[in-house]
């Protein structure tokens, strides 16, 4: 413990808090979009065994780093590209994010009340397996980034429980924003989307500033959010005249 009396140690637990919530949110909002999918009774329990998932998955890549690290070595070449077990984790998970949330767009512009009334009716494992494929993706670069910016295991494991932490409080707040609002829902779809086409991007050593990403998405929110209470301001009923 002698570590934390160093206020280096302090800067580096925080700083990697707060980027671990950064890289989590994706995964709340993906684990909030498809828990909404389950009987309400279940929405909540699937959230927080998606985090503790997430959180366990994540400690377990940790501790085995060696492992992990590994992955970023080549394993074939093809067309001059080094392709490793990291690129063909990050391909996979992007092409599920792009295609699931895709399909949650067209199955909420496009599918009737009552086709969509039918497809709510997913279980809840499958529900689980659909997070534990994303979680994997998105604990994978959460550790490798973890590794880059931290030198001791310990600072590491107490951010990834803090950060967690944080979701799990905030995750059924998240949750229900999304659920009130439908446009805002699109909005979080077509942020994976985003993220989906970066994790892409990535697996093919194109690297793109998640700094732009991010502030596009928080200039795409604001905007909605301004929409959202103009949308209020309109639908107030005007106040009745003075009587004839």
């Amino acid at each position: 413990m002698e570590i934390f009396l160093t206020a280096e140690a302090w800067v580096s637990l925080l700083t990697l808090t707060a980027l671990e919530i950064v890289l989590g949110i994706d995964n709340v909002v993906f684990l909030s979009i498809l828990s909404s999918r389950l009987p309400e009774h279940q929405q909540s329990r699937a959230r927080k065994v998606g985090l503790a998932l997430a959180l366990v998955g994540r400690l377990a890549l940790l501790f085995a780093i060696s492992w992990v690290m590994g992955l970023t070595r080549d394993l074939v070449t093809i067309l001059g590209q080094g392709i490793s077990g990291r690129d063909i984790i990050l391909a996979g998970g992007g092409l599920f994010l792009v295609a699931k949330s895709t399909h949650e767009i067209y199955d909420k512009m496009e599918v009737d009340e009552e086709g969509k009334h039918e497809a709510r009716g997913l279980s809840f494992a499958s529900v689980l397996v659909q997070i534990l494929i994303l979680d994997l993706v998105f604990s994978l670069d959460s550790v490798i980034t973890a590794v880059g910016m931290v030198k001791h295991l310990s600072i590491m494991v107490i951010a990834m429980i803090a950060a967690m932490g944080v979701m799990l409080v905030f995750a059924n707040t998240i949750a229900g924003f999304i659920d009130r609002h439908p446009s805002m829902k699109v909005l979080a779809l077509s942020f994976l989307i985003l993220v989906g086409v970066l994790l892409l991007a990535e697996a093919f050593d194109q690297h793109i500033d998640r700094g732009y990403v991010y502030f596009a998405m928080a200039f795409a929110l604001g905007v909605e959010l301004v929409n959202i209470r103009v949308r209020k301001k309109t639908k107030k009923p005007a106040p009745d005249g003075p009587a004839g």
